[in-house]
């Protein structure tokens, strides 16, 4: 059945015409949009791009913040026929967005005001750019391009000088397997690869997710991912699209700063049922959290301990133990607590939050139970940009701290051994799937897309296992620690254990590759070294103090080994021995973490390669070595 994101726009106008699709800030409140009015506004601006000359087939580009325009721009693309060439607003003109505009032989870039200036630093090393569409308008325009309501009113002069019906017979004419967006992945190796997503991909993904969950046409959301992320089109707007809900986008501010400091604010307006998280960003809410706590004093810091303790124990480890056998009796006190304290923090985030819905990269097991505990769960899910990208999820029928939740349905999925045969349940291998919503390959990279689609199936490059019906993620397989006898082991749950109960470690790497011994490679938190050291009056410019830094750094690693207070939580042999202090944290602009937060670690190893074989020198095993005192 033909089923493309047109169809998927044209069946929510006609069922919930009147019910507010968007909202949107840019002054003082949040304005509605409705289905209606946002097929008029889809409709002008899709006539305008075929009477400015976009062909079916032809690539575009869109570059901007989080809005209405994002979303009505990409629909208006798909009515002209066009491929939208989604864009991170965090990417550098220099290299990143230069290599995917000519990579994916763009023609046309709709792009914010805020972003305008990065176009035009590259616009000459672009021919085949016809025309570049800015959403705001400016004191003037350069060669090739126009603001966005000289096509609207170009678009309403096209519909009333042709029948209504040629207009549409182009967005008609996609096919399931007509390609919808090219997404580029994060560049976790040389050269990032344009992710080919069809129609169906995006609608069979919708479908699918909401196999998960139940959501209806009351429920709104607020976006703060960032919009060119097929996670945010999916389930941030294009399942609320098909079920006649609203989606509200962050305020944006003028600079990125300005626009993060809205989201808290924005979330108390919008009142959300659902918001799409990343690990990043639950940690700095939690953090949030619990300074707001903190201030209030030592004795409501106290109860808000007990009251996550006696959470955490009521939960158990999720839906098949909360509140089963002896935990019933705590019922009472937990709704007490819940009355008392965790309201007020729902509050924060506007009282109506549901749940939110991680993705990204491994949530921390405690991160879910500290948000379970709160009322405001936060379901891990997986996917990956090549599945569209949702492949399974935690959610409110049934949930797992630690696993990934239920697969979607319909969808095949099996984990295989290095030779592709299948494993049983409880075997860890390569996580395997099949579906509608596996993506047609990559663009203008064969020896890529053979790599990793065969037959049909799509090979992640994830390492996990299948239990009960649930999947369990346990990282890359081109991440694997890999010990000197041969045996393996995935890094991810240490680093973001080690990471989460270290104060003093702001990030962390794990490598052992046939070593000896494990080691890390990690980047200090120096406000929290500084906090510590002024309690035994030190200085982090001291020789004294850098010494004192790096055993706090060893002692908070040490933790974790026999006799810590987080024993056992790990095999030993997978802690690191020894560590390298680095000068300088790992940010998108030196390249060591990608856009999505994820450290680049064949790029880390690779620049900090000297140090890492200092490491497995008796000086470098000593973490009180030079380098380690010269990086703090």
């Amino acid at each position: 059945m033909k089923k493309t994101l047109v169809d998927l726009f044209e069946d929510a106008v006609a069922q919930y015409p009147c019910n507010t699709f968007l909202w949107e800030k840019t002054k003082y409140r949040f304005l509605p949009t409705s289905y209606s009015q946002t097929k008029d506004m889809v409709y002008e601006l899709g006539a305008g791009l075929i009477a400015l000359g976009v062909k079916k087939g032809d690539h575009m580009a869109l570059l901007s913040e989080g809005r209405n325009a994002w979303i009505i721009g990409e629909l208006a693309m798909f009515y002209a026929g066009a491929v939208n060439v989604p864009l991170s607003i965090k990417l550098e003109e220099a290299n990143d967005l230069l290599f995917r505009l000519k990579h994916a032989d763009v023609k046309f870039i709709m792009t914010s005001g805020n972003q305008l200036k990065k176009i035009r630093n590259i616009l000459d090393k672009l021919p085949l750019v016809e025309k570049v569409i800015v959403l705001d308008e400016q004191p003037a325009y350069q060669d090739r391009e126009c603001f966005v309501g000289e096509i609207l009113q170009m678009g309403q002069t096209y519909l009333k000088t042709h029948p209504l019906e040629e207009f549409l017979a182009v967005g008609q004419s996609l096919q399931n397997d007509d390609y919808a967006t090219i997404t580029y992945t994060s560049g976790t190796t040389a050269d990032p690869k344009g992710v080919i997503l069809t129609h169906r991909n995006y609608t069979a993904n919708v479908q699918q997710s909401l196999s998960c969950m139940d959501i209806d046409s009351s429920w709104r959301t607020l976006i703060i991912l960032p919009l060119d992320h097929c996670f945010a089109h999916v389930v941030g707007f294009y399942i609320f699209m098909h079920k006649g809900a609203s989606v509200a986008t962050v305020q944006v501010g003028r600079t990125g700063m300005e626009t993060l400091k809205n989201i808290p604010i924005n979330i108390k307006e919008i009142k959300p049922y659902l918001i799409l998280s990343v690990p990043a960003l639950a940690k700095n809410f939690k953090k949030n959290i619990e300074q707001a706590i903190h201030a209030k004093g030592k004795t409501t810091e106290r109860l808000f301990r007990l009251a996550l303790r006696t959470g955490y124990y009521y939960n158990g480890e999720g839906s098949r133990e909360k509140g089963r056998g002896l935990r019933l009796l705590l019922k009472p006190v937990v709704w007490l607590f819940d009355q008392l304290l965790f309201d007020k923090v729902r509050q924060n985030f506007g009282g109506e939050l549901k749940f939110f819905v991680g993705g990204g990269a491994l949530l921390d097991k405690d991160l879910q139970k500290f948000y379970y505990a709160i009322g405001m769960p936060m379901y891990q899910g997986y996917g990956l940009s090549e599945a569209t990208p949702v492949i399974s999820t935690n959610g409110p029928r049934r949930h797992l701290f630690g696993s990934s939740g239920v697969p979607v349905r319909p969808l095949e999925l099996k984990i295989c051994d290095a030779d592709d045969n299948p494993l049983a349940e409880g075997e860890k291998g390569e996580i395997v799937v099949r579906g509608e919503n596996v993506m047609a390959g990559y663009w203008k990279n064969p020896q890529s897309t053979t790599e990793t689609l065969r037959n049909g199936w799509l090979y992640t490059g994830d390492m996990g296992y299948v239990k009960d019906g649930l999947l369990f993620v346990l990282g890359r397989f081109k991440s694997l620690l890999i010990s000197s006898d041969g045996e393996k082991y995935s890094p991810e749950g240490i680093e973001e254990a080690l990471m989460e109960h270290s104060d003093a470690i702001a990030q962390l790497l794990l490598y052992n590759n046939q070593s000896p011994y494990t080691v890390a490679l990690l980047t200090p938190n120096k406000e929290a070294l500084r906090n510590r050291l002024a309690q035994q009056s030190l200085d982090l410019h001291s020789p004294q103090g850098k010494e004192e830094a790096i055993r706090i750094i060893r002692q908070q690693i040490e933790r974790f080994r026999k006799g810590g207070d987080l024993a056992g939580l790990f095999p030993e042999r997978w802690l690191p021995v020894t560590f390298a202090v680095l000068p300088e944290p790992w940010t998108e602009q030196n390249g060591m973490v990608n856009s999505t937060m994820k450290v680049v670690r064949n790029k880390v190893e690779k620049t900090y390669a000297e140090r890492l074989t200092h490491l497995f020198t008796p000086e470098g095993k000593d973490p009180l070595n030079a380098e380690n005192i010269r990086s703090l």
